[in-house]
């Protein structure tokens, strides 16, 4: 039933994810804030007399000091043993929701910034417009092969490429006779 119930609730919400009918995630926060987390809770086959299996280790969380994580998982654990024996997902979530600045408050906030540090020896800087692109010249050799490949439109034809395909699956074959 809190299957369903969980379904129903964040149906089209991009924050909670259904990984298996077990095992959901959901993100605190929204996509570019830097103290934003993704929790992921699990339910073993005894629960809700048992409690979730709770965990931050998705990669959406690398930027998290551990100390941070574990904080977070402790303060969560404790409203699991306070909802033990009643079905807990929805609640953990909304409970990690409304506690997301506490948890975060010792997170230093990392910005990444990028310098681009450029310096051009002997070249004078030259406007753009001035400046003329140049376009790879192809030999009479190569563009009469280039046309010879494409149809009038200057497309290849269907299955240019086949031949490497199947010699491609042929090398595989014999790597995995090995």
């Amino acid at each position: 039933m809190e299957l369903e119930a969980l379904r129903s609730i964040y149906e089209g919400d991009l924050c909670f994810r259904e990984l298996s009918p077990v095992s959901f995630q959901y993100r605190i926060g929204e996509s570019g804030d830097p103290k934003a987390f993704l929790i992921e809770v699990s339910w073993p086959e005894t629960y809700p007399q048992t409690a979730p299996v709770i965990s931050m280790d998705a990669f959406f969380n690398n930027t998290i000091s551990s100390a941070i994580k574990q904080s977070i998982l402790d303060k969560l654990m404790v409203e699991v043993e306070a909802n033990l024996g009643t079905a807990m997902t929805y609640t953990l979530f909304e409970y990690a929701k409304d506690n997301k600045e506490l948890f975060m408050e010792n997170q230093p906030v990392n910005t990444v910034t990028s310098v681009s540090n450029s310096i051009a020896i002997g070249t004078p800087d030259v406007p753009a417009s001035k400046k003329k692109d140049k376009k790879e010249q192809l030999s009479k050799t190569q563009k009469r092969k280039l046309a010879d490949k494409t149809d009038n439109k200057g497309e290849l034809p269907r299955g240019w490429n086949w031949v490497d395909v199947i010699k491609q699956g042929e090398k595989m074959t014999e790597v995995l006779k090995r």
